[in-house]
């Protein structure tokens, strides 16, 4: 049987990252529908209307699918962490219960009329229905990334007795909730949301459009609606994203020095854009003296001071435990490596759009067909750094996962309910990924949007 410990950070692990999937997708979404919902009710005809059922449909079944994996993991802190949820639960309880309470009625309400009600309620009322199902979306990250990054940064409270337990005890609401890092969380969360989601509909939609029966003005405007946020959002978060870094390093220097592999105080700490272990040592013990690649010098450094090359940086050995730093500094590189990514694709996709030659291009559309996905795999990437980084503490410097861990669970029971949880989940995610297969292959419905136009006919976003 797993140890009891490990075995409950496995399953959070495995819960976190098959429900993140699905609040990504729908969060990227949610900007796309309120403002192809907006062009529908300007009257700008098809092929908005189409895509506007098209899309609800596959933000629907992924708001399904991702609040019943969701709500496990509050389940979560009871069976698998009780001794967390004691000590904190005051605290961290609060973001959780409202996330319920006021974003998730407010999504899954209006989603009921965005889904069933246009041809009964107002052109009007349907718009505010599409508005505020975005805004529940984005208000249930307001509240998790609340309770998470006050995790990553905690304030506005102290340490007390209460029942013959130490807890935590709020002495300033505003001081927890807006903690220093939740800004920087929210924005970067989002912003990814979006440009996943991007990724997602531009990768379907070159799906659909290698095949020459499927060039529909649909497809079309979806690929370039896509392409459009890609250009916004891959930059920015380029852009954000080093600001984050420093942010990191000021508040959390153990999490930054495991993102750079430095065991050793040091300065002139080279960052490494392409790294390669000589062994594997290197790759389950990556040192950045130690690694061949491409580097930086004082990158890294610069990175953490905010334009000082000689800026030094606090080793590892300094702190009281570290984190894998294997993960952290691989996720982070393969993470950062992806944004490149995305960089260049969004403007290469850029560039043939504005030249004719958008669907002419079978390269760059078998890399957005391959790039459906990427995404997705750069959040759960961020989320690696944001979570393994932190450890081992749960509570940064206040409360260690170890300590947080249900004390009268027992090896059997959680390796019995890990095992559980990997059949379940495999099978949730297995079905969403059939029925969004399902609606791709079937397209819009009942001719919506159909009709074939010539290739490159069209110049702008509305296909026209």
């Amino acid at each position: 049987m797993i140890d009891p410990v490990l075995a409950s950070r496995l399953q959070f692990a495995l819960t976190t990252a098959v429900h993140i999937i699905f609040p990504t997708i729908s969060m990227g979404l949610a900007p796309f529908l309120v403002y192809i919902t907006y062009k529908e009710i300007r009257g700008a005809g098809e092929p908005w209307v189409s895509m506007r059922r098209f899309w609800v449909k596959i933000f629907a079944l992924t708001f399904v699918v991702g609040t019943v994996t969701g709500i496990v993991l509050e389940f979560e802190f009871g069976t698998n962490f009780a001794a967390y949820a004691s000590a904190v639960g005051g605290i961290f309880g609060g973001p959780l219960a409202t996330e319920g309470l006021m974003a998730f009625m407010l999504e899954s309400t209006f989603l009921g009329i965005l889904l069933f009600g246009r041809e009964r309620v107002s052109d009007r009322l349907y718009f505010l229905s599409a508005v505020l199902t975005g805004l529940g979306s984005w208000l249930s990250a307001v509240w998790i990334l609340i309770a998470n990054s006050w995790m990553q940064t905690p304030r506005g409270f102290e340490m007390g007795m209460r029942a013959g337990q130490e807890v935590a005890v709020i002495t300033d609401p505003l001081a927890a909730y807006l903690n220093p890092r939740f800004l920087w969380m929210f924005v970067h969360m989002q912003s990814s949301a979006v440009l996943a989601a991007a990724l997602f509909v531009a990768g379907i939609a070159a799906y659909k459009l290698s095949s020459p029966e499927s060039r529909t003005r649909f497809w079309k405007t979806s690929l370039k609606l896509a392409i459009v946020a890609m250009l916004i959002t891959a930059p920015f978060q380029a852009i954000q994203g080093d600001a984050y870094g420093r942010h990191v390093y000021e508040t959390q220097p153990q999490k930054f020095a495991a993102m750079e592999a430095v065991y050793e105080t040091d300065s002139y700490v080279p960052e490494y854009i392409i790294a390669v272990p000589t062994n594997l040592e290197d790759f389950l013990n990556p040192s950045a003296k130690e690694l061949f690649g491409i580097g930086i010098p004082g990158g890294a450094s610069w990175l953490a001071s905010g334009g000082d090359p000689s800026a030094e940086i606090k080793g590892l050995n300094e702190f009281e435990g570290s984190p894998p730093v294997a993960f952290v500094f691989w996720s982070f590189r393969a993470m950062v490596g992806l944004g490149m990514w995305f960089i260049l694709l969004a403007l290469w996709a850029g560039y043939r759009w504005r030249s004719g030659e958008l669907l002419e291009d079978r390269l760059l559309n078998r890399a957005l067909v391959y790039s459906t996905g990427l995404g997705v795999v750069a959040v759960e990437l961020g989320w690696m750094v944001t979570e393994i980084g932190r450890q081992p503490w749960a509570i940064q410097d206040v409360l260690k996962v170890a300590d947080g861990v249900s004390p009268n669970l027992t090896g059997a029971e959680a390796t019995l309910t890990l095992a559980g949880f990997v059949v379940g989940y495999a099978a949730l995610l297995g079905v969403w990924g059939y029925l969004i297969r399902r609606l791709v292959i079937q397209g819009p419905t009942d001719g919506e949007g159909a009709s074939p136009t010539e290739i490159g006919a069209s110049s702008g976003v509305s296909g026209e």
